[in-house]
């Protein structure tokens, strides 16, 4: 028995530290060099695995630095509070990095204490701006703060799905944050889009917000009552809540859209993903720093001018939508011919529903 409780105590004071600690398939697993970790992300909700957001960003910043020889590691906050997302950041330097990559705008508050603390740091954060809480952005010459124009990448789905001959659709976002707002608004505007080159009288879209980014039993049923009332494809915007609804498609033989990054992958059930170019962009912006020229003071909103956002259709599993038809619609994102309504211009779904295009907004 005393054996028993020695073990157990030491799994105790093991734990907490392993949380933050090297992954498994992180490389450099183990003893760092001298110089410790150069290049660093510290996780938003989730894992470097999510198959979203958090992975995204880190394959970016794990493909410059292998390429390179650069040592890299992440790091897990405790939770999802400013304070453990600055302990993070603080493992991270004083574990010797140069750089560290920060994914969601859940890092904003803590972005904007370290931009102080640590001068001699560059940070990197993806969806956010760094501010004391007034949403007034404070960004220093250390801080390179990077959007995405998710409406356009909304939009790009929800008019290739309309365009590849569906006609009941469905947006579940997780929390109604501006990016998640900014997706669906995107979508609804693609599919009215589409229809009306296409002649097509009448799209049923159901909208809701599941109130959360994780996978739960309440996500699935809402995705299979929907399925099972007819609604052919679900736009799933909200990190692991796309693998509920994943899940309810696979079930009903229908299909799902991704979010963030390729989510081909995760279920057969998924036709295309409306991405943000994430690995790209961080990628990019290690690259500016190594090359003298880091972005910091900026905040910028990466749109398909730069390629920032887009479909994956090399992996897309459409019927009759082209690459060809792809190629002519992002074309017309590029020279300004399509504007779109953002989550500053409308205050529900509803408002952006026409006579073709009826929004069920779902509470």
């Amino acid at each position: 028995m005393k054996k028993f409780l020695v073990v157990l105590l030491a799994l105790a004071l093991v734990l907490p530290l392993a949380a933050c600690g090297p992954k498994d398939d992180e490389p450099g697993n183990g003893e760092p060099k001298e110089e410790g970790y150069e290049l660093a992300l510290v996780t938003d909700i989730g894992t470097i695995d999510d198959k979203s957001f958090n992975q995204g960003a880190w394959e970016g910043l794990k493909k410059y630095a292998e390429e390179h020889g650069i040592t890299h590691k992440y790091y897990q906050p405790q939770d999802k509070t400013t304070a453990a997302y600055l302990d993070a950041i603080d493992l991270a330097v004083q574990g010797g990095a140069k750089l560290v990559v920060c994914p969601g705008f859940l890092f904003e508050g803590a972005i904007y204490e370290a931009q102080d603390l640590y001068p001699d740091v560059k940070f990197i954060i993806l969806d956010g701006v760094p501010h004391a809480g007034d949403y007034t952005p404070v960004v220093k010459d250390n801080v390179y703060s990077v959007f995405y124009a998710e409406e356009q990448a909304g939009f790009l789905a929800g008019y290739a799905a309309v365009k590849d001959g569906y006609t009941k659709l469905g947006f579940m976002g997780g929390m109604a944050v501006p990016a998640v707002i900014r997706f669906g608004y995107g979508f609804v505007q693609g599919a009215e889009y589409a229809a009306e080159e296409m002649g097509i009288s009448s799209i049923e879209l159901n909208y809701h917000y599941t109130g959360g980014f994780d996978s739960t039993p309440e996500a699935k049923t809402t995705a299979a009552s929907w399925y099972n009332a007819g609604i052919e494809v679900i736009f799933a915007c909200g990190g692991a809540m796309g693998n509920s609804v994943m899940r309810a498609a696979e079930e009903a033989g229908t299909a799902v859209i991704g979010v963030d990054v390729d989510q081909s992958g995760e279920s057969d059930t998924v036709i295309t993903s409306a991405m943000k170019q994430l690995a790209i962009s961080v990628y990019d912006g290690i690259a500016a720093y190594y090359a003298g020229n880091f972005p910091g003071g900026q905040s910028v909103t990466l749109d398909a001018k730069v390629q920032g956002v887009g479909l994956p259709m090399e992996s897309s599993k459409f019927k009759t939508f082209t690459q060809e038809d792809y190629d002519a619609i992002f074309a017309k994102l590029v020279d300004g011919s399509i504007t779109l309504l953002k989550d500053t211009d409308a205050d529900d779904p509803t408002q952006l529903g026409t006579e073709i295009v009826k929004v069920n907004y779902v509470e």
